[in-house]
């Protein structure tokens, strides 16, 4: 009789079954080559198409080298899963491009609830360390961009100033397809337009942005210990936080 849960055969029993799914891999040679508008990443010599069947195409070698090493590092199966890269150049073509407009205004939808903007109350000790790692995020925005957020304690909403979000679009319009699909995806890893804009600009380090948006996560780890599972969970988040501020680097 196995000690196997049920729950743990389910998960058992998926991931096998997402295995047996996977495509198997039907190249040998991967290759990066000029396009008329970038670079293009080459499967045995023939071109690499998004999803939507536009040509992958990115606007700079060191883009098109990361995507073509994704494909490169592919078993006998290929699995979307691990090819994050591929997967934001993907986005930024068929769904971000030529939508810069909406994606920018889904980023400042973020901003007018974001994390960063509802504190507790207490205890003190939570109350000071998302002070010391939100308050330098909310002060960037004010003299960066003359935006002032409001912050309540709880999780009431608070309407932020319709003149703070006007100008966080007018800085997003200024940026790319590819930048704003990273901004769009780091928004949502960390929980936070603000943070993520922040860390965009290149005021804020990668790590920092990680930690400031974990406070609360890592409050409750202190106080209550470590889930395994979440930690697994946050494990995979991380990874791909990193791999989206390469990417951004890259756009």
């Amino acid at each position: 009789m196995s000690d196997e849960t049920e729950d743990e055969r389910a998960r058992r029993l998926l991931t096998r079954q997402e295995q047996l799914n996977l495509p198997k891999r039907f190249y040998k040679q991967v290759s990066v080559a000029p396009a008329e508008s970038g670079f293009a990443v080459e499967l045995d010599g023939r071109p690499v198409k998004t999803p939507l069947k536009r040509a992958l195409v990115m606007p700079g070698e060191a883009m098109a080298q990361a995507v073509a090493a994704e494909w490169d590092a592919q078993g006998t199966h290929v699995n979307p899963a691990v090819m994050i890269i591929t997967r934001l150049a993907n986005t930024a073509i068929d769904r971000v491009s030529g939508a810069e407009a909406r994606i920018a205004g889904e980023i400042v939808d973020f901003a007018g609830s974001d994390l960063i903007c509802y504190r507790a109350d207490r205890p003190e000790g939570l109350v000071s360390r998302q002070a010391a790692h939100w308050d330098p995020v909310l002060d960037w925005a004010r003299d960066a961009h003359g935006c002032r957020f409001v912050c309540v304690a709880g999780v009431m909403h608070a309407a932020q100033p319709a003149g703070s979000l006007d100008a966080l679009r007018n800085v997003l319009a200024g940026e790319g397809a590819y930048r704003l699909t990273a901004i769009h995806n780091l928004t949502t890893l960390t929980g936070s337009a603000l943070i993520a804009m922040k860390l965009a600009s290149g005021a804020l380090e990668a790590e920092s942005a990680w930690v400031a948006a974990h406070v609360d996560e890592d409050w409750q780890i202190e106080q209550w210990g470590e889930d395994e599972e979440a930690s697994a969970r946050r494990a995979l988040r991380k990874a791909e936080f990193d791999v989206t501020v390469r990417f951004l680097a890259m756009g």
